[in-house]
């Protein structure tokens, strides 16, 4: 088993870099939406169509090839090359700082026109054309390419909620206590990305790669170091029987790290620009197109790669025999020399890290979460970890997919008013006809960890 996780992992992870080395090339959709919303401007009355989208032949640069159809005249082949101020992670990738087609570049002053009365105003952006719907893919039914779609777009949903019900997983099978301070220390981890992007920026480079590296460093750290001291003293220094000491004290660290994250980031949530956000046409149903973004399928893969990971660490490491043993019976595994308050540090900073890692997957996915957003994520992975039976590693993964599977397609399917209030009706259900969860015991009674 071990050895096929470690050949999972492996394929993940050359799957991930030849993606990111693939996205490298690829064209910005925030700058391609910048340029194809100034082509109405220059072709008044004309209904465009956008032939093609390429690089442009200067950095920075892409170039349109389109087509404008007038009621009176033939139809013209024309093309747009616009110039960018910056790329990447930049905040000002989308500033449109040059524009020439095939009669010559846009003077200073025509420029300035064009930004300042049409493209900042609602109706420029709402001038967007689009780019054709044709693609050469496969023809599917019409519900079937909307299931798949609903599908595809909730990859990133499932690995955020994967790895913070693995979190609680990780903390409560080994201590049978629950952390509620895992949605926030999310939201640290967002706020750490943030962090780590800006200083690579700072340093003059924009590259998304570099960015989001320093991004996914920053988050592991951070939120591996505030669990592992907030949670020694609220789970390792509280030795009562009962878990409701640990679990007030846990409100109170979520409640102390969220208003920590409203004086340190501001309550103004900051976010990046979307990158990799190009859509890959994969089917259609007529002119309904069925895609996926490059970054859709990073943020999925590395939390295939993070789940793949932790199953790996607790099957064939030493930590993992220590965790498992102190799991069955601590007192057992205390003689047999297992140190329980140093396991219970580890599992921590383990826990925090993965919870850091979903504040990451949350700003490459959806661009920012602010200091009180980890709320709701933190309370739908607990949701999920029950679901899939707390204390169970791999219950809190098949959880977070149910859970974050069930939401995408309540909302395609069904009034979203009201998907929450679905959501914890069916944890009703599942305690009171299944308390151990999915991958629990079928007893009635909770999973005794």
């Amino acid at each position: 088993m071990s050895r096929s996780l470690r050949i999972a992992w492996f394929a993940s992870l050359l799957l991930g870099i030849g993606l990111l080395a693939a996205c490298g090339i690829a064209i910005d959709a925030e700058q391609t939406r910048v340029c194809r919303s100034a082509l109405p401007a220059l072709n008044p009355g004309a209904v465009i169509a956008v032939e093609r989208v390429r690089e442009g032949p200067a950095a920075r640069s892409l170039r349109i090839d389109y087509t404008a159809r007038h009621p009176d005249r033939p139809v013209l082949e024309r093309f747009a090359i616009c110039q960018f101020a910056a790329e990447g992670l930049s905040p000002n990738k989308a500033e449109l700082t040059g524009l020439g087609t095939e009669e010559g570049p846009l003077s200073g002053a025509s420029l300035y026109m064009l930004k300042r009365y049409y493209l900042d105003t609602p109706e420029g952006a709402a001038g967007d054309p689009g780019s054709r719907p044709d693609a050469d893919v496969a023809e599917i039914p019409m519900a079937a390419a909307y299931w798949l779609q609903q599908i595809l777009v909730s990859l990133p949903r499932t690995a955020i909620y994967a790895l913070l019900s693995v979190a609680f997983a990780l903390v409560f099978g080994l201590s049978g206590r629950i952390n509620l301070a895992f949605g926030e220390l999310a939201a640290i981890g967002s706020a750490a990305t943030i962090a780590g992007a800006s200083i690579v920026l700072a340093s003059g480079a924009s590259a998304p790669v570099l960015g989001l590296a320093a991004g996914l460093a920053a988050s592991l750290f951070a939120g591996a170091i505030h669990s592992a001291v907030g949670g020694t003293f609220t789970i390792g220094r509280i030795t009562a029987e009962s878990p409701q000491p640990s679990l007030i004290a846990t409100v109170g660290l979520s409640l102390f790290l969220m208003e920590y994250l409203r004086l340190v980031q501001s309550p103004v949530t900051v976010w990046l620009p979307p990158i990799w956000s190009e859509a890959w046409p994969l089917a259609r149903a007529q002119d309904f197109l069925v895609s996926l973004t490059p970054i859709t399928i990073i943020t999925s893969g590395i939390g295939l790669a993070a789940a793949l990971s932790l199953l790996w660490l607790v099957q064939a490491t030493s930590f993992g025999r220590a965790w498992r043993a102190y799991a069955d019976d601590a007192k057992a595994a205390a003689l047999m020399g297992v140190n329980g308050p140093r396991l219970l540090v580890q599992t921590l900073a383990l826990a925090g890290a993965m919870a850091g890692l979903s504040g990451m997957l949350i700003v490459a996915q959806y661009g920012g979460l602010g200091f009180a957003g980890g709320f709701q994520y933190g309370l739908k992975a607990l949701i999920a970890a029950i679901i899939g039976g707390i204390g169970s590693i791999p219950g809190a993964m098949l959880g977070g997919f149910a859970v974050g599977l069930f939401e995408t397609l309540w909302s395609a399917y069904l009034p979203i008013e009201i998907r929450d209030m679905a959501l914890y009706a069916a944890l009703v259900v599942f305690l009171i006809f299944r308390p151990g969860g999915l991958l629990g015991f079928k007893d009635p009674t909770p999973r005794p960890v």
